[in-house]
């Protein structure tokens, strides 16, 4: 045998979240990225799978499981497991949120009832799964809230965020958005744009965006708006660095303005270029709001 066959997998991930959420999404957005992707696994079969991935070597080099609370009783001894698969190999856990408004809603949508319902209401099953999960959604080493994304969208954001793992050790989403629809549930870092002024109020630049060339000019123009952004660049370097030694596969820069249409998609494509050149570092850009109004 040559040493790819000796090679032992090299990450497993762990896919789980809220009901709802679009766990089966992302799943199947792994399987096109040839993850072995395994559905529904009790946290007691963690293990075993470890070790069956060990002895096939480098044709399995990476395997996602999907971890939910649809194991009543067996989800408990979830913690136990990661610890003990955290001491053998690379484990990274994908968590899947969203609102309850929104959880709701797509349940009554398929007319299903929530696994943790009972006799109780959905709210009541989403609140029991909230509490049974909040302690691993603060162990997560990624959260994607699918609040305001269709399955297209989220498989495309899971396809960017797991495919050509290989030379990125750490991979930054750069999200403009709008404040007056509400800040990214899942940032983990916020830039505020509106003290420069809103080219909204500008009649000649108002059926314009962020991507428009005329839009970017005036933005950065303003007073104060370049030397934002190079400060700001600056500052994010040392954090990703951090990151990095911490082991921190993922984060999420907010850049808002008001309506998220102008002033955060400039900043954050602004941003973008200018952390294009740290090593290790891939950067994407998503604008939450474009199109909103």
């Amino acid at each position: 045998m040559n040493d790819q066959e000796h090679r032992v997998p090299s990450e497993m991930l762990i896919v789980t979240g809220m009901s709802g959420a679009g766990r089966s999404t992302a799943a199947n957005a792994l399987e096109d990225l040839d993850w072995y992707v395994v559905d529904n696994l009790p946290p007691q079969m963690l293990k075993p799978l470890l070790e069956l991935t060990e002895l096939a070597g480098g044709s399995l080099p990476r395997v996602a499981v999907v971890v939910d609370v649809r194991g009543r009783d067996l989800f408990a001894d979830l913690p136990e497991a990661l610890r003990s698969i955290r001491e053998r190999r690379q484990l990274r856990i994908l968590f899947l949120d969203a609102s309850d408004e929104v959880l709701v809603r797509r349940f009554e949508a398929v007319r299903r009832p929530h696994p943790l319902q009972g006799d109780g209401t959905l709210v009541d099953g989403i609140r029991r799964e909230r509490q049974r999960l909040a302690a691993l959604r603060e162990s997560a080493d990624l959260i994607i809230d699918t609040s305001m994304l269709n399955i297209h969208q989220l498989a495309t954001q899971v396809a960017e965020l797991f495919s050509e793992e290989g030379a990125a050790r750490h991979s930054m989403t750069i999200l403009s958005f709008g404040f007056k629809y509400g800040l990214p549930p899942d940032a983990d870092i916020v830039a505020d744009m509106r003290f420069l002024p809103n080219p909204f109020w500008n009649d000649a630049l108002r059926p314009f965006s962020g991507e428009d060339e005329v839009v970017k000019e005036y933005v950065l123009a303003q007073p104060g708006a370049v030397e934002f952004l190079d400060s700001y660049a600056a500052a994010l370097r040392p954090v990703v660095e951090g990151y990095q030694r911490e082991n921190k596969r993922h984060s999420v820069v907010a850049v808002g303005c008001t309506g998220g249409q102008h002033r955060s998609v400039v900043a954050a494509q602004e941003l973008a270029a200018r952390l294009s050149d740290v090593p290790g570092l891939a950067v994407r850009v998503r604008h939450r709001d474009l199109g909103h109004e």
